[in-house]
């Protein structure tokens, strides 16, 4: 099941570091952002694929189902990164329209990687 994390964060007169590179479980393959959106996204699975994703402005929602819990998670703070596992339907709404979604992924894409059927 997907986990929100909150990244350890450091502020000092020179400004704010947030922390990643001990919160993931996977080897980054794959690195992209989704901004200006303006309709749902997403609305798959993965066989292998697992993923991090961070807002790094503004907001949005992203409903996850692992076939078992359903949960609606909003990303609003860009020191939280929630992880989805490659079993995770998930779909991302409701993006604000200053929000940024950066999302990093343990594979390269690969079309046969994806399910598309939701869980019943």
């Amino acid at each position: 099941m997907a986990n929100l994390i909150n990244l350890p964060t450091f502020q000092d007169d020179r400004g704010i570091l947030t922390v990643l590179d001990k919160h993931l479980d996977f080897e980054v393959k794959r690195i992209y952002y989704i901004y200006q959106a303006n309709s749902k996204r997403g609305g798959h699975r993965h066989k292998k694929n697992k993923q991090a994703l961070i807002c790094l402005n503004g907001s949005c929602e992203i409903f996850v189902n692992d076939g078992k819990v359903s949960q609606t998670y909003i990303l609003n703070k860009n020191n939280q990164c929630l992880t989805l596992d490659a079993k995770d339907w998930h779909t991302m709404d409701k993006f604000s329209k200053d929000s940024y979604l950066l999302v990093l992924a343990s594979e390269k894409y690969d079309v046969n990687d994806y399910v598309d059927e939701e869980y019943p």
